[in-house]
């Protein structure tokens, strides 16, 4: 059996080590368009911002090692240029002479990857304007940022690439711009957590334009001038364009293979193309979303890695299937960790799901241990089942942990009261007895149980402004300590102390729905079960005063040190 690939990196790397693995008299061939087979793909960044200073630590395999190790030929630097499918040969050309041949294969596995997008905007051919998505392009960005001393740089794209760039180039000493279409830094958060991003991004001094499209580039002077459709163009030495990526199918499309949404390109659970003798994997290929069950495109090395096994144990006869993805992810942020898995509350309900959400701000270990950090929490959930559906948090030391737990009971169909059950380590140093994975179950609960009513920030400030004709509008109730009332509240909310509520409900207006807070959202419940047991109309402000802070008024997430229900100690 012969078997080509097309494409190395996380995909094709992984299928054919694992032929070989499974195979030992297969032929394997990889043929890879640069001049590296098998990178570290997300350390990129990493090297230009010198974290990384070793340009061979970005190397996982050579072709070297993978005919000593695994007798694979590997060919860099060809690429791919057509399919012939019922002669089962690809036509490949050599890019240092640019002659072409023809080499034939049992089975094909396609792995192409994808390709940063093009704005479409003039200008783009600066030599002054990068991407960055091969070791070719990270070395090209690290030389000039090397011989040319850069003082300012502009990155166009708020998505992974794009951030981890500008925290890499900010911590060399760059004044960097970042430069985003929509309203909201990383599509993967919703927009209320995208801005406690924004505002540790600021905080670090990186300036942050939203809602700003980009309509060319210039140079001027030796700068690159990026031009927006509104308001002053930016001058800096350097631009990043990092807009996105798209699947790369034009091998695909002009093979006549069926191709899905977005021309990605489409395969089945066994990861075989509409040809049966053709595989793909990777960034190029349309998956099934794990939680809708729907078409989506998921662009991440993990997902990869394990569609490249799976096609291999395909190919060697092994029955195997892949499930779909959830798109979890993380990112590094200077000390700032914002991590994801499954679907945000407005991607939950673009998808027709009847979805909400909670959210928390536990303390990543025990309060009393010290150096407690903050995690902001959003864990969106199905109303009518209480399925877990998606979360969002963003935070400290801890964060990764807790959405992997998620992303688990996501992919294992859990609900609420499952979270609550999860039977997760303690110590000191390492979280609490109720883990804040069990808090979200505990408030989800609460909410389909009817224990407890909550209303968002926005809509609480709506309503409470809000004339109602004849009917009093609902009343705002601040339930913290004079301590904090004093470093911030809302304008007209009333204040009772949690500890006196129950002796001074003659002060409450009577008639009027009270929309109860604190500084996180646990003592508004507990002041909600009272208010609710007492005879009155209530809901609890999800998120507490500190969220509206961190996401309404652009404040910055709470220092270590943060005690229990949000309190700053």
């Amino acid at each position: 059996m012969k078997v080509v690939i097309i494409g190395g990196v996380a995909g094709g790397a992984t299928a054919a080590a694992r032929l070989r693995r499974l195979n030992e008299t297969a032929e394997i061939v990889i043929i890879e368009r640069t001049g590296y087979v098998s990178y570290a793909n997300c350390g990129l960044p990493y090297y230009i911002g010198g974290v990384i200073t070793d340009r061979a630590k970005l190397t996982l395999q050579t072709p070297e090692s993978f005919w000593d190790r695994f007798r694979i030929d590997v060919r860099v630097r060809q690429e791919a240029v057509s399919i012939d499918r019922d002669a089962r040969t690809v036509s490949i050309r050599r890019l240092d002479d640019g002659s072409v041949y023809a080499e034939r294969y049992d089975k094909l596995i396609l792995s192409p990857g994808a390709r940063p997008v093009d704005p479409g905007v003039p200008g783009t051919d600066s030599e002054r304007l990068f991407t960055l998505r091969t070791v070719e392009d990270t070395f090209r960005i690290h030389d000039f940022v090397e011989r040319e001393h850069p003082q300012a740089a502009t990155i166009v794209g708020g998505g992974f690439i794009g951030l981890e760039m500008a925290e890499n180039l900010r911590e060399r000493g760059l004044d960097v711009t970042v430069v985003q279409r929509g309203s909201h830094l990383m599509p993967t958060l919703d927009q209320d957590m995208a801005a406690i991003l924004h505002n540790h991004l600021r905080k670090h001094g990186i300036r942050v334009l939203l809602d700003a499209n980009v309509t060319g580039f210039s140079t001027l002077n030796g700068d690159i001038r990026t031009a927006l459709a509104e308001g002053a163009p930016l001058d800096a030495d350097l631009a990043i364009m990092a807009v996105g990526v798209a699947p790369e199918s034009t091998l695909a499309r002009e093979a006549g293979l069926e191709l899905g949404l977005r021309g990605a390109i489409k395969v089945d659970e066994h990861l075989r193309t509409s040809d049966p003798d053709i595989y793909a994997v990777g960034d190029a290929i349309e998956v099934k979303h794990a939680v809708t069950g729907k078409p989506a495109l998921i662009a991440l090395a993990g997902p990869a890695n394990k569609q490249g096994r799976i096609a291999a144990d395909n190919i060697c006869g092994i029955d195997r299937t892949f499930k779909g993805s959830q798109g979890s992810s993380v990112l590094k942020m200077f000390d700032l960790t914002v991590a994801t898995t499954g679907l945000t509350l407005r991607a939950a309900r673009a998808a027709d799901l009847a979805a909400d959400a909670v959210v928390l701000t536990p303390a990543n270990h025990a309060t009393y241990y010290p150096g407690s950090e903050s995690l902001v929490m959003k864990v969106v959930f199905e109303q009518n089942t209480g399925r877990i559906l998606g979360a969002q948090i963003v935070g400290g030391a801890g964060s990764d942990k807790r959405i992997d737990v998620i992303a688990t009971a996501i992919r294992a169909g859990m609900d609420a009261t499952d979270l609550t059950e999860l039977d997760l380590a303690y110590a000191p140093p390492y979280a609490s007895a109720k883990d804040p994975v069990n808090m979200a179950g505990y408030l989800i609960e609460n909410i389909l149980e009817g224990r407890v009513e909550q209303v968002g920030w926005s809509e609480a400030l709506e309503l409470a402004a809000r004339e109602h004709g004849g009917e009093a509008s609902p009343v705002l109730l601040d339930t913290r300590t004079a301590d904090e009332v004093a470093r911030g509240s809302v304008e007209g909310a009333l204040h009772v102390l949690l500890n006196d509520l129950r002796e001074r409900l003659d002060e409450l207006p009577s008639g009027r729905r009270l929309l109860v807070f604190c500084q996180s959202g646990l003592r508004s419940y507990v002041a909600c079960r009272i208010l609710t047991q007492h005879g009155f109309s209530c809901a609890n402000v999800s998120g507490g005063y500190g969220f509206l802070e961190q996401t309404l008024r652009d404040g910055a997430l709470p220092p270590s040190g943060t005690g229990p229900c949000g309190r700053q100690v």
